[in-house]
């Protein structure tokens, strides 16, 4: 049978297994305890090879763990909790942001040239900018500061 192991915090606990008392813990080929399960508190060596032996049994294990005195048990029921709320909140923004966003799509900006418009009206042509209107007969004088240069 396999070693049970338990963490919790700082605080690991490795229980034999159906062993007859006696029982004898070795940790690192270390002398630890006669008892049935083993209290590690605070164990800063990992990884650690632990063996549990009685007089006619013996049950190797190798221990690799992380423990820290912050940490939190979470069970499965209250992570899937978590991302549950979590993914309807965001699908909740998104919705809020979509219809919000939805109704000024097809507004025109309230500025002071804007005027409601009718059904399917023209639009004038775009009035010419002055800057690049083009070079009529008669207003050749004001262009004549620009002449061509010889390169």
């Amino acid at each position: 049978k396999e070693l049970l192991v338990e963490i919790s915090g700082t605080t690991v606990t490795v229980t034999c297994p159906s062993l007859e008392p006696p029982v004898s813990w070795r940790v690192n080929d270390e002398q630890k305890s006669n008892e049935t399960k083993l209290v590690l508190q605070d164990p800063e060596n990992f990884p650690l090879n632990i063996t549990c032996s009685s007089k006619e049994r013996r049950a190797e294990m190798y221990l690799n763990a992380k423990v820290c005195a912050n940490c939190e048990e979470l069970d499965a029921l209250a992570v899937a909790g978590i991302i549950t709320a979590d993914l309807l909140i965001t699908f909740g923004v998104l919705i809020l942001v979509y219809y919000f966003s939805k109704d000024r799509k097809g507004r025109a900006s309230t500025s002071a040239g804007s005027r409601p418009r009718g059904q399917k009206m023209q639009r004038p042509p775009p009035v010419p900018n002055p800057d690049y209107e083009p070079i009529r007969k008669g207003q050749r004088e004001v262009y004549a500061g620009l002449e061509s240069r010889g390169f």
